[in-house]
């Protein structure tokens, strides 16, 4: 079973299986606005759709904040463009 935490100090989104922490999802909090930059699950865990977890979970808690993002990531900018119910979120600076 995974569960994404919200790690405010490390300025990132964790991914973890049981125990064991296996991704991340990176941010750069700029005002109301998120740099997204970075996105990685540990090869051994990759296809269980985990980073999708982790790239929902940001985005959830970018809504809940008020913020919008700036998917730097090419995996998250890709994600959103199939989830158009997340493009508000995408700033426009």
């Amino acid at each position: 079973m995974s569960e994404v935490r919200k790690n405010a100090d490390r300025q990132q989104f964790e991914v973890w299986v049981d125990d064991e922490h296996v991704g991340l999802l990176t941010y750069i909090p700029d005002g109301n606005v998120w740099l997204l930059p970075h996105t990685e699950v540990q090869p051994a865990f990759e296809g269980r759709g985990l980073a999708g977890e982790l790239v929902r979970a940001t985005l959830d808690e970018a809504r809940a904040e008020g913020v919008t993002v700036i998917p730097a990531c090419p995996y998250v900018a890709r994600w959103i463009e199939r989830h158009p119910d997340y493009a508000d979120l995408v700033a426009t600076r």
